[in-house]
């Protein structure tokens, strides 16, 4: 994930009051999606790690984050997902890539 990106992460906003001071919190926050996907390299995740332990903002979107994902994995495995979605999902995706 690029550290350049000026997307905001879903979930609960964070209150400026509880950012760590500079862009740490907006790197960290870039980069949490590749954190919870396991896809960082080991030295960004230690830095991100270290980051989440002090920034409560950044704590709170990282729990909200991977609360989701059990929440809608759990969900997922006992229903089908409706026809098409599959494909409607990757080509939203796709078309988010080509307009970046």
């Amino acid at each position: 994930m690029d550290d350049d990106t000026n997307a905001e992460p879903l979930g609960p906003r964070v209150d400026p009051g509880d950012l760590a001071p500079g862009d740490e919190c907006r790197k960290s926050l870039s980069q949490l999606y590749g954190f919870l996907d396991g896809e960082l390299t080991l030295e960004r995740r230690r830095l991100v790690l270290l980051h989440l332990d002090r920034c409560h903002g950044c704590e709170e979107a990282y729990d909200f984050e991977a609360e989701l994902r059990v929440v809608v994995s759990t969900c997922c495995k006992e229903k089908k997902l409706p026809p098409g979605l599959r494909d409607r999902v990757a080509q939203a995706l796709r078309d988010l890539s080509d307009e970046h």
